[in-house]
């Protein structure tokens, strides 16, 4: 009935006549107010719906209401758009509404992301696998570093010339930024790849459990950020898991060992440096920029190291051991794995919370050692076992630990 009211010039002329009692008397106000519902405060952005929202109140106390009705009616048929969309005010006007179908993405969240983590661990696995089945017939890890960044390189550009993702500009100031970031990922991937051709996957793996002391290290000593007793504590047992997995480990050497430790302060100043260049550019292009310097940087070492090895025999010896189609689709898939598999886990972390993220990290790394020592059949003590679970289980602690820490700390912020 109220929309007919505010409407025309019968709408006008009726409202002259409600205001010739000047009264405010309660009982001619209450008249309407089985009429009205509110919804929301215009000022307040809250959802009106038009020709029910009006008080009769506010145009008995109004001066002049043939000007003023339509500033009013202007008013109120701004938000009713809003309303129309909202099907669960529970208004008629909402329940006309057509309601928009949901997707399967927005119907099963859970499982969608399960799918992430679990994409996420068969592409680390299988490249570990293939990564290492290369090295026993080609060990040459410089070059096969360049190869798993050139892939993804490849892979970026030709992403970017289809439009997805849409490619993020670049300027100096961001290049700036971007090209320590870059140099830590290059150093600390070819560090990787040198330990992983030298000792067995599960022990890298074993040692590189020890990063987070390295963080934690330089969060205190480099950054000046104060980082509690009991992560330290937690920490103790990573250091002895991977001492004692180290001590008795049979494929253990110190070019491996080295170099994934050079490979843990590496990736632990990239963090450092990438929390000094955050910037708003999505994920996908920030890591397929840095992808793109990493490998500018990678190129001369391999070639300066390994250059004169690869023609004199390594590519010879590796074709005439598995052929030139195996040892060239070997390269591409390593690489592309490598690649897929570190924007899958990019991607999967953004949809999880803290803790959730640490511990994907830590099954992550218990799956890639457990599947490395089956495939390859590696045998390891039993010092060097029970030392692993002690550095795994010590790392599943200090990250429950601290993602708890970081959680309270949004928590007191957002309040």
């Amino acid at each position: 009935m109220e929309s007919r009211v505010l409407s025309g010039t019968t709408g006008i002329s009726s409202l002259g006549r409600l205001r010739k009692p000047v009264t405010r008397d309660p009982a001619t106000i209450s008249c309407f107010a089985p009429c009205t519902r509110s919804i929301g405060a215009v000022g307040d952005g809250g959802n009106l719906i038009w020709g029910r929202q009006l008080s009769p109140a506010l145009l008995l106390l109004e001066k002049s209401p043939v000007v003023r009705v339509p500033s009013v009616k202007r008013e109120i048929l701004r938000p009713s758009f809003a309303a129309a969309s909202s099907p669960a005010e529970g208004s008629d006007s909402a329940g006309e509404a057509k309601v928009a179908p949901v997707g399967f993405l927005e119907k099963y969240p859970a499982l969608i992301t399960g799918f992430f983590f679990f994409m996420w661990y068969f592409l680390n696995v299988i490249f570990n696998i293939l990564n290492k089945k290369i090295y026993n017939y080609f060990p040459y890890p410089y070059f096969v570093s360049v190869v798993h960044l050139a892939v993804g390189v490849i892979y970026c550009l030709v992403s970017w010339t289809v439009g997805l993702p849409k490619r993020a500009p670049m300027d100096s100031n961001l290049l700036k930024l971007l090209v320590p970031v870059a140099i830590c990922h290059a150093l600390g991937h070819v560090s990787s790849n040198v330990s992983f051709s030298a000792v067995a996957v599960s022990f890298t793996h074993t040692i590189k459990a020890l990063e987070p002391f390295f963080n934690a290290a330089a969060s205190q000593f480099v950054l000046g950020q104060q980082i509690p007793i009991t992560l330290w504590l937690s920490l103790a047992p990573v250091v002895l898991g991977v001492s004692m997995a180290s001590l008795t480990e049979l494929s253990f050497n110190w070019t491996g060992f080295t170099s994934a430790m050079i490979s843990n302060i590496s990736f632990t100043y990239r963090s450092i440096y990438s929390k000094k260049a955050m910037t708003d550019m999505d994920s996908t292009n920030l890591y397929a920029y840095i992808s793109i310097i990493a490998l500018i940087f990678c190129i001369p070492p391999a070639i300066i190291i390994e250059g004169p090895q690869l023609v004199k025999h390594g590519f010879s010896d590796a074709i005439a051991k598995v052929g030139v189609t195996k040892f060239v689709s070997d390269l591409f898939w390593v690489g592309m794995f490598y690649h897929l598999y570190n924007q899958l886990a990019t991607n999967t972390l953004e949809r999880v919370a803290p803790l959730t993220h640490a511990v994907g990290n830590v099954l992550k790394r218990v799956f890639v050692i457990g599947f490395s020592i089956v495939v390859f059949g590696n045998k390891i003590s039993t010092q060097t076992g029970i030392g692993t679970v002690i550095a795994i289980a010590g790392v599943a602690i200090y990250s429950y630990i601290k993602a708890k820490i970081e959680e309270e700390k949004r928590q007191i912020k957002a309040a």
